[in-house]
């Protein structure tokens, strides 16, 4: 366990290789609170149901069943504990089927230690966190598929008629995952600015997060 102090969100990890999670260790020692890992489904089961972790990072392939399966066996329990996938595979499939399955993000391996300890924050506060080339994959699998109040039409082209094209420009990227800094560099401004731009966004749909406003625009396919 970190020292005291490290940070105040609490992880288990679940990966099956016991050197890959000795570097995870490594990587987010004093920036989260690694309490716990697992090699198994079984264990990161017990574990989870044990500590109440605020997130899981939770390996997609692993032989007895990988993170699908923990998320099967308690997700629907884990009220208080947040799953973010951490895996070598950026196929559209897996990304897909844990999302489905109740993980709030995916990340691959080749993040770095400070990017993944902040992914791990943004998904204890609620977000939606994705790799960028992943986050298509989830908009393009559910889009139309309902999960809002509006149908596609007039009531989607009065949300957006309130924003202004700043304020849609950002919302385009904040549904492609990307971060509050790397929105600021590519539309030249800064992140403070971007996060003004998002807070008037969330006013304007009457929404109360950033997972939500992810939700909202996955819905209706901004891309």
């Amino acid at each position: 366990m970190n020292a005291a102090g490290a940070g105040n969100t609490r992880v288990v990890l679940v990966d099956d290789h016991a050197l890959f999670r000795a570097g995870v260790r490594s990587e987010l020692d004093g920036l989260v609170d690694v309490v716990g890992d697992a090699a198994t489904v079984a264990d990161a089961v017990a574990l989870i149901r044990e500590l109440v972790p605020d997130v899981v990072l939770l390996d997609v392939h692993m032989p007895d069943g990988g993170g699908l399966e923990v998320l099967r066996q308690v997700g629907a329990d884990a009220t208080d504990t947040r799953f973010l996938a951490l895996s070598v595979s950026d196929a559209a499939e897996d990304v897909i089927a844990v999302i489905r399955a109740g993980a709030r993000g995916y990340v691959t391996k080749t993040i770095s230690g400070a990017d993944l300890a902040d992914a791990v924050r943004r998904v204890h506060e609620g977000d939606a966190v994705f790799s960028p080339r992943l986050a298509g994959f989830v908009l393009d699998a559910f889009a139309g598929a309902g999960g809002g109040r509006e149908s596609p039409g007039t009531d989607r082209d009065a949300d957006l008629d309130q924003l202004t094209p700043r304020e849609r420009e950002v919302l385009q990227h904040i549904a492609r995952g990307y971060m509050y800094k790397e929105i600021a560099q590519r539309l030249g401004i800064s992140a403070k600015t971007v996060e003004a731009h998002v807070s008037a966004v969330l006013r304007k749909l009457q929404l109360s997060s950033r997972h939500e406003l992810s939700r909202w625009a996955a819905a209706r396919r901004i891309e």
